[in-house]
């Protein structure tokens, strides 16, 4: 009788490890991403990212199908930004190089947050000056609204009667590809080297 029970306790056992497998990778089965996500979505992916309009360097509107035409790495800021924007998108432009030397191509993209002060002709410097394939854009205040709803980004200008003022920001980069939309979100802890390998992976699993 011991031995039944014991034979029972068995495969009851088996049968929840079972059903705990299938809940925890189950649910991500048809995710062909799934081995390349560090992290989780609420709601999926699908409710970050989307259509946007905004100015490029030359003054042109432009919207997300023009400037998102491979891979692209893209991150909220502003160019007066003391130390925090100017760090994350050098390191977005390491990851890019890193990926370049693998043998992938992917687009860095700066989109500002001060539309007041950063002009076309700012924001386009600012880019070229950290990479020569960053794309910077700008855009009216509603433009600029409406794409950082798109990706879920927080922004607020302090006191703007002072010439100087900062803007508070979040500061997450977006993977995004043409294709598949948006796909992956780095912190600010992430390395160039931890970017690249992700990116790396999204791309070979998007190519299968």
């Amino acid at each position: 009788m011991t031995r039944l029970y014991a034979i029972l306790a068995t495969v009851v056992l088996a049968v929840g490890l079972g059903a705990m497998w299938l809940m925890t990778r189950g649910g991500s089965s048809d995710d062909k991403f799934a081995q390349c996500r560090s992290s989780q979505i609420a709601g999926g992916t699908a409710t970050i990212g989307g259509p946007f309009e905004l100015i490029n360097s030359k003054g042109e509107t432009v919207t997300d199908k023009d400037v998102i035409t491979e891979p692209s790495l893209i991150y909220f800021g502003y160019t007066f930004c003391p130390d925090v924007c100017p760090l994350d998108t050098t390191r977005n432009a390491e990851a890019v190089d890193l990926l370049t030397e693998r043998g992938y191509s992917v687009t860095p993209i700066f989109i500002s947050v001060d539309p007041d002060r950063d002009t076309p002709d700012v924001v386009g410097d600012f880019a070229y000056n950290l990479h020569e394939k960053m794309i910077g854009l700008t855009g009216t205040p509603e433009q600029v609204k409406a794409a950082s709803q798109a990706y879920k980004t927080y922004y607020k200008a302090q006191d703007k009667s002072d010439e100087y003022y900062l803007v508070d920001h979040s500061t997450f980069t977006y993977l995004v590809t043409p294709q598949d939309g948006f796909l992956e979100f780095f912190k600010r802890d992430a390395t160039a080297e931890q970017m690249a390998d992700t990116v790396a992976c999204f791309v070979d699993q998007a190519a299968e």
